[in-house]
């Protein structure tokens, strides 16, 4: 039997779709999602929240200069865009004009609900917009947030190997929750569930980069019944594709993140000029539900999602959404070529860019992409070859980018790049030179912008997620910044090229050491080592590669601790927010440092990293990776041919 059509139902204070899978009801003209009937559950969402608390877009803005507004964005017009038997799309609109100045954000905003035939679920996106003439503002937060019925979704899944039973939004209420260090982070010492007394629940601990941030929701067991949220592309995303974001955490809450500082801070807050006109397609997003029946695993929910988020992914872009923002696959373009990389102390030949990031964004500076934050980026990783396929880019000017594990530093493709629709563009051979001004005498760590491969240390037993105990991602402990002063009681870390072992000794952030008093200092580590000829007159290039900074400073001394000032300092760096956060990695800074042969001697010498900021214990360093080069010397060029 042929499914149900789309049924579209319109009353005075509500909008009811149906197409015999699943009801979704919103408030009208405001355009929240107040109730989802499926299966034998009348309402997926809280009943006992407010009816604009339960699916709803919001944001935060500010005028420049003032403090952030949060807006649970309520339409004021309602209109059906599509109605028939295989689709309905309908529209919230709430339109701005001079009279609302300081009192919501200067923004024409369109939310459009799509629901098809035959699918056992819902799409949502929308068009922000703000006009040339209209003021200043900035808009630091914006996503799709849903709060599922806390009676009824108690197991949480966003990876196989990230998923389990959570506590209740109740167990972090005064007198069952234990506040920690910030308000997220709370400590469970008189839950509901005994299972979960002298757990950490923290909703950061749950983020993800977006790369991987496809899929992730809740399960009921009773009914079988799964709520998920589906992001099948990170085009309207900020920041490239290891940029972090929330995604499910307990309330029971689902987000869609589309735009956040969370791990980047300042630098991902797009401030928009008073002449400066922007418009914006964030999603659409899937809301996807499932179930299972008679005595069927229920567990089998997640991996029915991922099979659904694959549809959904190999869909894109969609065909459906009726808006002419929304450009089609054939009024978009693509991009190929390969990426080579050269890097004559490591090879003769050139070297093929084995599963570079490569991705087109708006023009700009080398590595602007990460702190890009007002339009559209479009990614994608090359194969073992250094192949790379980029499809169904909008039209627009862009640059393309490029980042390669194993390698220091960014690419740049200096040409502009010109999206038609139907464009097929083809690079050809690209050649990323890295930095590099001489062979590596040492190296701490792996060039992959990331932290992970360092010492992490077990978290103190009163503060666990029984989730990260032996988890790869085992970083994701609260509190771990606490365990350097007790790791190192009597001075900072030495760590000893040839003897030490940087998965061992070297801790994974530079933190501030807490006093007794409850104060903190900063710290400096060292890094031994023994050169047996020194180059009197070169020069050797010291490379210091930064996965994520707080409020910090690097400065480094070579074989003198107390040289003022320092041989470098990188000045006041980073409001990631990362140690506090969980999140092995942020916005990623290298820097290459002049070592004058004069500094060196035969024999031993010290190189000293000094973090001096001290206000915070998240104040601190995360390294990617540390090289110190020797001068190249005059005959080591050699012709380089493609592999």
């Amino acid at each position: 039997m042929a499914p149900q059509g789309v049924q579209l139902y319109i009353q005075d204070r509500h909008v009811v779709m149906d197409n015999g899978i699943l009801q979704v009801t919103l408030s009208n003209p405001e355009g929240i999602v107040t109730g989802i009937r499926y299966s034998a559950i009348d309402n997926l969402l809280e009943v006992l929240n407010d009816e604009t608390n339960r699916g709803y877009w919001d944001l935060v803005w500010s005028v420049p200069g003032s403090a952030g507004i949060f807006d649970v964005i309520k339409g004021t017009d309602f209109r059906v865009i599509v109605e028939n038997e295989e689709q309905v799309e309908i529209s919230f609109t709430r339109m701005w004009d001079p009279s609302l100045e300081g009192k919501l954000v200067p923004l024409n905003i369109d939310k459009r609900f799509i629901m098809l035939r035959g699918s056992s679920g819902f799409y949502s996106y929308a068009i922000y917009e703000h006009l040339k003439e209209w003021p200043a503002f900035t808009l630091a937060e914006t996503r799709i947030a849903f709060k599922l019925r806390k009676d009824k979704f108690h197991y949480m899944a966003m990876a196989d190997n990230r998923q389990r039973f959570m506590p209740l939004p109740d167990d972090r209420l005064p007198g069952r929750g234990q506040p920690l260090a910030y308000p997220e982070a709370v400590l469970l010492v008189n839950p509901v569930e005994p299972e979960f007394k002298g757990e950490v629940d923290d909703k950061y601990q749950y983020s993800c980069d977006d790369k991987d941030n496809r899929v992730h929701g809740w399960v009921c067991l009773d009914p079988p019944v799964g709520f998920w949220q589906i992001t099948p592309s990170d085009e309207f995303r900020t920041g490239g594709p290891v940029k972090q974001n929330l995604t499910s955490h307990v309330g029971p809450t689902t987000l869609a993140m589309f735009l956040s500082a969370h791990y980047a801070g300042e630098p991902l807050v797009p401030k928009f000029g008073p002449d400066e006109p922007w418009k914006k397609v964030f999603g659409p997003v899937f809301i996807y539900v499932n179930s299972v029946f008679g005595d069927g695993d229920p567990f089998w929910l997640w991996e029915d999602a991922k099979e659904q988020m694959m549809i959904e992914v190999q869909s894109w872009p969609y065909s459906f959404p009726a808006s002419e923002d929304f450009p089609s696959s054939d009024q978009r373009g693509n991009v190929s070529g390969r990426l080579l990389v050269q890097d004559g102390c490591i090879s003769d030949d050139y070297i093929l860019a084995s599963c570079a990031y490569v991705g087109l964004a708006p023009p700009g500076d080398i590595g602007s992409w990460q702190r890009e934050c007002k339009d559209y980026q479009f990614w994608t990783q090359a194969d073992l070859g250094g192949y790379f396929c980029i499809n169904d880019i909008r039209p627009g000017d862009y640059n393309l980018y490029a980042w390669v594990p194993g390698f220091i530093g960014d690419y740049k493709l200096d040409a502009v790049i010109t999206i038609t629709p139907g464009c097929d563009v083809f690079v050809g051979d690209l050649l990323y030179e890295p930095p590099r001004d001489g062979p590596t005498l040492w190296e701490i760590g792996f060039p992959d912008r990331s932290a992970a491969e360092f010492y992490i240390p077990d978290p103190n037993p009163t503060y666990v997620n029984k989730l990260f105990i032996g988890h790869p991602d085992r970083f994701r402990q609260y509190g771990l910044w606490e365990r350097y002063a007790e790791l190192y009681p009597d001075g900072d870390l030495v760590y000893t090229v040839g003897v030490s072992d940087y998965t061992r000794d070297w801790f994974f952030a530079q933190v501030t050491r807490k006093k007794d008093n409850n104060t903190y200092q900063g710290t400096t580590w060292q890094i031994k080592f023994t050169l047996d000829t020194v180059d009197q007159i070169g020069t050797y290039k010291l490379r210091v590669a930064i996965a994520s900074a707080t409020l910090a400073e690097l400065q480094v001394r070579v074989n003198d601790p107390k040289a003022n000032p320092p041989h470098f300092t990188s000045g006041l760096i980073g409001r990631d927010n990362t140690i506090a956060r969980h999140g092995i990695h942020g916005l990623y800074w290298l820097y290459s440092v002049n070592v004058l042969g004069n500094l060196l001697v035969e024999g031993e010498n010290t190189i000293f990293l000094t973090q001096p900021r001290s206000t915070s214990p998240f104040q601190g360093i995360l390294y990617d990776y540390i090289r110190l080069e020797a001068p190249l010397s005059p005959d080591s060029n050699s012709n380089k041919k493609l592999a």
